[in-house]
């Protein structure tokens, strides 16, 4: 059981088949590419129940998703809603508060981790319950937020197991609350005699608690007088049940002797709230009778305080802490859910600024009303609220303003809506929680870009584009539909030329004919090769190249420019023959290489953005290259006044980015900049391919003579042992002594000290006493110095434990030393720690530890210091690094000694597609199974292998 998701479209109907795009953050990321598979029946509009197509998160990817929920208005109240169930539920487990139980699920009965329905507990439901969304109880009650506290109870309880043996628990019914383990097999008694056990034992865990429940009723509806606020709100003396926490007794349904243990901690609650002392009584109950200002009393400070001392506080469902929002919506012609049709960023009339408490938009009436009523708890269509009344009263005068400026025929501009809804946090009252009816404006509320529907790459290109180009062309005629100017700012080489011709051929048609010009303002220097792409790629497109001393002048430039696709012009021209060129109603204007443009005061600059054009594109591969003004600049070359003045822009924006590194600032700026830019960069595993690049090398070193005498020693004992003729060892015999000795061999080819386990030092007078630590560290002193990361695999845990200390003294870092003898949080808390920015530089890790099932793509450097001589193996273990995520090149080094078995195996591997293919399969096997002769020759040492 998790969370059940389902999704509706611009119209409110259910969506069906898979989820759908334009989800916000971090929602899009969690479901992205999900089948909506299951169908549940949930609550529709009015008293009516529809069924509709869910995605079902189970509890571990209900934890994820909800861990990563933020509190953009775009992300619904749902979701932010179970995040503040979830971190409850954490809250209570940390605590301890948590005890086992016996449930029946799916008709079995099965053993759970549940919670300690403590009253602390209990006070915490109530609000909890007394705060949520509609929509949850509608589909569910309160039933739905108990089973779902209870469900992710038990998913952490079973995580915080996890370093427990299920072979050390006796106890089948404890085994049954451990992590990957089924409840054992019950009958009806033994499962009632565990739950009977069960439940005394975390009753023993409350002895002591208050009975007292105080109970909130909202005052009598046909009181509708907001000046006598005195004596409206009922707060009920109640006491409660166990075996319905949520549904305490009122005390008219008490005998005597529970009325007078209630009245006696009646005297404890007012001690702990004293405002409770003022307060009038109810003279046939013991109930108080408060007013709204004790109400708002006990709602900031009261409620707490009285479950600190012990006593629930249960809270009308519908007073919640309601985050009021601004909604945008458009009033387009032709019925309440057609989209106002903008292009541009042009002046637009048909909108209006609403408020919104929750999922009500509040009318003209209801706005009145709210500047009369005081305090932060209001009355709304007949139900009481809590929302911050100060702000309620400065947007209840902005949407005067604002009506009073449309009522004056005073339009506005998409650009500036657009800015207020994506950074005008100082700018409005309130956040804007919603878009509605204004096209691409709610594409960009929603989702924070504009994403465009999926198109064909036109027939008559004749090329073929690469994914990422492809995407790159989508986007490109997506925003050129809307009218709304882009940024290709691809790294260069990445085909920006490529991507405009296909959005050039998509718009016209297959012969070039019947589409307006577009207009392309380039350095001279790339002039002949805009046009020597044309004829490759598009030759159906017909060019006018306006440049030099022979180029059309006025009366025979426009009847020309007319009959062609595309007109090629250079900066220096362009500013020559501004009049000219500016007379021409473009389809379209594209500057290449708009950096060369930035600077608005040159004539150059001011001619190009003279030109009159229905869609701009700016390309470039450096939109900053000094300042972001550089970006400010570009971005207004497409999409003019976007970004406010030079002046405003360095005060919102530059100033507090450039001198204070203001994060704030940078997302404000991403927020209404992205949109309109489109980057990809070599480095990106998405763009040439899903990986970056990875180099493999083979890095040989020389053993030192010490290594040597060891090396010719093992192999003198191993050709000794295997004997000849008639005392030859038999076949498994044989076979340990082989591997011994590879053993050995390897260990030797490490380090002296790690062979012949002395405990003796990696270096001995100063001077190294291996070959291939010496060149591990040089190399790792190198990638740290470069402010990069390594993973050193070992397949031997006591080399990586002598080897670690070493290496953390010798570079001036705390390493990583990942290997199994470690517990599986303390692992997790490693690799956590790896993949920190500021964490360690190189981690060293056992091959069985290490190489499989873990991301550890804060490293771009691997090495493999000893060798399994299996490739499947070695390349699991570069995998933990080369795999989704990784953003940087990749360099892959596998040690190996010269002149020795290590050396030979490896060549073998690389030349010999059979032996390579059989190491797939076994490993180190096949050498057991060698000839004596071929053994020699594979393991023996040659001249080569010692350095002098």
């Amino acid at each position: 059981m998790g969370l059940s998701l389902w999704f509706t479209d611009a119209n409110g109907e259910p969506c069906t088949g898979h989820v759908p795009d334009g989800l916000p953050e971090p929602v899009a990321t969690a479901v992205s590419g999900r089948s909506l598979r299951r169908t549940i029946t949930v609550a529709g509009p009015g008293p009516t129940r529809r069924d509709v197509s869910s995605l079902t998160l189970g509890p571990a990817a209900s934890c994820d998703l909800l861990r990563s929920v933020n509190d953009d208005p775009a992300v619904g109240g749902e979701l932010r809603y179970y995040r503040f169930l979830l971190e409850s539920t954490e809250r209570f487990v940390s605590a301890g508060a948590v005890a086992p139980a016996v449930n029946r699920v799916a008709g079995e009965w099965a053993v759970r981790w549940a919670p300690l329905t403590t009253a602390g507990w209990r006070a915490w439901l109530s609000t909890a319950i007394a705060s949520a969304p509609p929509v949850i109880l509608e589909n569910g009650d309160s039933t739905a937020i108990m089973d779902f506290c209870g469900e992710m109870t038990d998913h952490l309880c079973r995580i915080r197991c996890s370093d427990i043996a299920p072979t050390s628990v006796r106890s089948s019914l404890v085994r049954g609350l451990l992590p990957d383990t089924d409840s054992p097999e019950m009958s009806a008694e033994r499962a009632a005699s565990a739950a009977a056990a069960w439940a005394n034992w975390a009753d023993g865990l409350r002895q002591g608690e208050s009975a007292l429940v105080l109970r909130l009723c909202e005052p009598e509806e046909d009181d509708n007088d907001d000046s006598d606020l005195v004596t409206r709100w009922r707060l009920q003396v109640c006491r409660r049940t166990m075996d319905r926490p949520d549904q305490p007794v009122e005390l008219r349904r008490l005998d005597p002797h529970q009325i007078d243990e209630i009245t006696t901690e009646v005297a404890g609650a007012v001690r702990a709230f004293p405002d409770l002392k003022a307060a009038h009584h109810d003279h046939h109950s013991l109930d108080f009778l408060l007013s709204t200002d004790t109400v708002l009393a006990l709602l900031d400070t009261g409620v707490a305080a009285l479950a600190d001392a012990g006593f629930e506080v249960l809270l009308p469902r519908s007073i919640a802490h309601v985050r009021p929002t601004l909604t945008l919506r458009g009033k387009p012609e032709g019925g309440p859910r057609s989209r106002a049709v903008m292009v541009g960023l042009g002046e637009i009339r048909d909108f209006q600024w609403q408020l919104a408490l929750g999922d009500h938009i509040l009318d003209a009436s209801e706005l009145e009303a709210l500047a009369r009523q005081k305090g932060d708890l209001v009355r709304i269509r007949g139900k009481w609220v809590r929302a911050d009344n100060a702000a309620l009263s400065r947007s209840a005068a902005f949407i005067q303003t604002q009506r009073a400026l449309a009522e004056s025929g005073q339009p506005a501009d998409m650009g500036e809506l657009f800015n207020l809804v994506t950074d005008g946090d100082d700018r409005l009252p309130l956040p804007v929680g919603r878009v509605e009816g204004l096209s691409w404006l709610d594409d960009i509320k929603r989702g924070g870009q504009l994403a465009p529907p999926p198109l064909e790459a036109p027939a008559s290109l004749r090329a073929e584009l690469r994914p990422y180009q492809h995407r790159g062309m989508e986007w490109l005629r997506h925003l050129s539909s809307l009218g709304i100017g882009a940024v290709l700012a691809d790294d260069m080489g990445l085909g920006k030329t490529i991507q405009v011709l296909a959005l050039i051929c998509g718009e016209s048609a297959p012969d070039g004919a019947g589409s307006r010009t577009t207009l392309l303002v380039c350095p001279m220097s790339v002039v002949g090769n805009w046009e020597r792409e044309i004829t490759k790629f598009a030759p159906h497109l017909t060019v006018l190249v306006h440049h030099g001393p022979g180029r059309l002048a006025h009366g025979h430039f426009e009847p020309a420019a007319a009959k062609v696709n595309v007109v090629i012009t250079t900066f220096a021209i362009a500013s020559r023959d501004r009049a000219l060129l500016s007379a021409v109603k473009w389809d379209r204007l594209v500057v290449d290489e708009a950096q060369h443009i930035k600077n608005v005061n040159t004539a150059q600059s001011k001619a190009v953005r003279a030109m009159s054009a229905r869609h701009r594109v700016a390309l470039t591969g450096t939109p900053v290259e000094n300042r972001l003004e550089d970006l400010r600049s570009v971005i207004d070359l497409v999409n003019p006044g976007l970004l406010g003045t030079a002046s405003v822009f360095k005060n919102r924006y530059a100033e507090p980015i450039e001198r204070e590194r203001d994060r704030d600032a940078v997302r404000r700026l991403s927020a209404v900049t992205s949109p309109f830019i489109l980057r990809r960069v070599k480095s990106d595993p998405s763009v040439i391919s899903d990986l970056p690049e990875k180099t493999e090398l083979t890095v040989r070193a020389n053993l030192t003579v010490e290594q040597a005498g060891l090396y010719r020693a093992v192999i003198d004992d191993l050709m000794d042992a295997l004997g000849k003729g008639e005392s030859r060892q038999p076949g498994s015999e044989r076979r340990r002594t082989v591997f011994a000795a590879l053993t050995r061999l390897k260990q030797i080819c490490n380090h002296p000290a790690h062979y012949l386990g002395d405990g003796s030092p990696i270096l001995r007078r100063n001077e190294h006493r291996s070959g291939k630590v010496e060149l591990l560290v040089d190399m790792l002193e190198n990638i740290v110095a470069d402010g990069e990361r390594a993973l050193v695999f070992t397949q031997f845990t006591a080399f990586g434990t002598m080897l670690e200390p070493w290496l953390s003294d010798r570079l001036g870092h705390p390493l990583s030393f990942l290997h199994g003898g470690l517990s599986r949080p303390a692992r997790d808390k490693l690799v956590a720690e790896f993949g920190e920015a500021d964490g360690p530089p190189v981690m060293i890790a056992s091959l069985k530890a290490g190489g499989t099932g873990l991301n550890l793509t804060a490293a771009n450097h691997v090495v493999h210091f000893d060798r399994w001589w299996n490739p499947a193996v070695e390349n699991q273990a570069t995998d933990r690094v080369y795999r989704i995520g990784q953003e940087r090149r990749v360099e892959v080094r596998k040690f190996v000694c010269v002149g020795t078995l290590e050396e030979r195996i490896d060549q073998l591997i690389s030349d010999k597609r059979e032996l390579s293919e059989m190491t797939v399969a076994t490993g180190e096997n096949w050498l057991a199974d060698t000839g004596d002769d071929d053994l020699y020759e594979l393991m023996r040492l040659h001249d080569e292998a010692v350095s002098e």
